[in-house]
């Protein structure tokens, strides 16, 4: 089944929460539902747990990211994704400079509602600045989401 991996800087906020947002959004899909959807981060320490504003704002949801430990962006994981979505146009970047040979499978997550704009980095900041990040992240999944969903089908192998 198709791969989704979603980048950011740490791995603790933004792509974490990325990630479980579309997991429940693919839960709804009967065609998906067995989708793969990662996370990492191009700074990332191993292993550290999500933010704890992330926790709060995906529990907000009914979501749960307890069990997430950050990992660093590896080539494994770029070869191994469909679709690669960074929440930064540096992210993008760094990652087809790292990984040329996949450079065609990565975008910006705002690109899939047809725009061209960084996500918002809140760590560090107020549970306010989550939760604006968090809401920014569901609405472009649920507008974007069938694009990403084609997407991952085009590049997909099976």
């Amino acid at each position: 089944m198709p791969t989704i991996l979603f980048v950011c800087t740490g791995n603790l906020c933004r792509s974490p929460m990325a990630a479980a947002l579309l997991r429940a959004r693919l839960a709804q899909d009967e065609a998906r539902r067995d989708w793969q959807v990662g996370s990492a981060g191009v700074w990332a320490a191993e292993g550290r747990p999500a933010s704890a504003y992330a926790i709060e704002e995906m529990a907000q949801r009914g979501i749960d990211l307890r069990t997430h430990r950050s990992r660093s962006v590896t080539h494994e994981l770029v070869a191994g994704a469909d679709l690669v979505l960074a929440m930064t146009r540096s992210h993008v970047e760094a990652l087809r400079t790292a990984f040329p040979e996949h450079a065609h499978k990565v975008h910006l997550l705002s690109e899939m509602v047809g725009q061209e704009y960084d996500i918002y980095d809140p760590y560090g900041g107020a549970r306010l600045e989550y939760a604006y990040v968090a809401t920014e992240l569901e609405e472009l999944i649920e507008a974007g989401y069938e694009r990403i969903v084609m997407l991952a089908d085009t590049w997909y192998p099976g």
